[in-house]
């Protein structure tokens, strides 16, 4: 009987928090009736709860910080946000080109938490941060970035919670630095400016075709031929990528090739701008209107575009649609500030009656050339360079 009180007694003790095992285990063991196994079950109701409570708890981003470091492969500076998360997540990314150059970021199961709404960066690699909610448990993050990114350029991923180092579940972004354009140097006017036109498509390539069956390379063609001599008349260098109807690489060569032998006119005679003419085309006819498209690889693109546009879209009469971020190849792979303009739409029957004229022509190539000696202008006062 002893034995069995004693055994009693021994497991009673060992089923007690541990915090209450002197005082209340000495209690215990003058008094067996005080029956501590009961607080077995206490146990387990108190482990359901906090379980419970984990589960409801806020899942929130916790901290955010950044630094920059430089890269032991490319000498290259680098952008290292991490923001600490009080629970696993999925992230998602997408670059944004316009209104202007951004790194999209969303993750999703964590709201924003009390981190700030807006950081700010120096502009080297990016200038700027925003943090919203996206939904009831998503955080979008937008960067403001001076130039476009390409895929290879940054990282968007998570690391595990580490425990035994205090080290909570993270989202890490890594941004690396762009390789560094040529220096722009503008000065006001048109003299002694190098700038390729491209006549998009040619030879073997016509191009869209219209309801009336004009050809896409005929007109781009035209329009630049009554271009160039307005510039030479003002000091410009001109070159044409094409001349007349070919192709530029060679017949049945492949689009890259076709593509990159265009940017390679420009790069190889060190233009200070690049042109690429076009006309647009839907499967709707009734799509209307002029474009210019460009991709900022230069902290110019943006400013070339838009001073081309507001030449041509009032002198085209046509539906102004405005200026956007492309990904085109030859506006990307060029190395100097590069659009591409869309004189409208030859799937249009109005509007391909229209760039069959002469009138029209001249009107895109006098336009043009007024666009580009109001950005060479507008970039001196900026004061050229970076």
């Amino acid at each position: 009987m002893h034995r069995l009180v004693m055994t009693i007694i021994s497991l009673a003790i060992f089923l007690l928090p541990l915090q209450v095992s002197n005082a209340a285990g000495d209690a215990a063991v003058g008094a067996p009736d005080a029956k501590p196994a009961l607080q077995a079950p206490s146990l387990k109701n108190d482990a359901a709860v906090l379980s419970k409570l984990d589960k409801n708890a806020k899942k929130q981003i916790t901290a955010l910080r950044w630094a920059n470091h430089i890269d032991a492969v490319t000498g290259l500076s680098k952008l290292r946000l991490v923001l600490d998360v009080s629970s696993p997540v999925t992230v998602g990314s997408s670059i944004i080109g316009s209104p202007v150059p951004q790194l999209s970021v969303d993750i999703k199961g964590a709201g924003p938490g009390d981190i700030k709404n807006t950081y700010e960066f120096d502009g080297r690699i990016a200038e700027s941060l925003t943090v919203t909610a996206a939904g009831a448990d998503t955080t979008r993050l937008i960067m403001q970035l001076p130039l476009m990114l390409d895929e290879s350029d940054y990282k968007v991923f998570t690391l595990r919670a580490d425990p035994a180092n205090n080290k909570p579940f993270r989202v890490v972004i890594d941004i690396g630095q762009k390789i560094p354009p040529i220096k722009f140097n503008f000065t006001a006017g048109l003299k002694d400016k190098v700038i390729v036109l491209d006549p998009g498509h040619g030879g073997s390539d016509p191009g869209a075709v219209g309801p009336g069956k004009t050809m896409e390379k005929t007109i781009t063609l035209a329009v630049a031929q009554r271009l160039k001599p307005l510039l030479e008349k003002s000091g410009a260098k001109v070159f044409l990528t094409r001349n007349d109807d070919r192709d530029v690489f060679g017949p049945n060569a492949s689009a890259v090739d076709e593509l990159s032998a265009r940017t390679t006119v420009a790069n190889n005679n060190k233009a200070d701008i690049f042109v690429s003419i076009h006309i647009n085309s839907f499967t709707n006819p009734i799509a209307s209107g002029i474009a210019t498209y460009y991709y900022q690889k230069t902290p110019y693109d943006a400013l070339l575009a838009s001073s081309i546009q507001s030449s041509i879209a009032p002198a085209s009469g046509l539906l102004n649609r405005g200026i956007n971020a492309a990904n085109f190849y030859v506006i990307k792979r060029t190395v100097m500030p590069a659009v591409l303009t869309e004189l409208g739409f030859i799937s249009n029957p109005d509007e391909e009656k229209l760039m069959n004229t002469a009138d029209f022509q001249q009107k895109m190539a006098q336009s043009i050339y007024l666009g580009l000696d109001k950005f060479f202008n507008q970039a001196a006062r900026l004061g050229g360079g970076q």
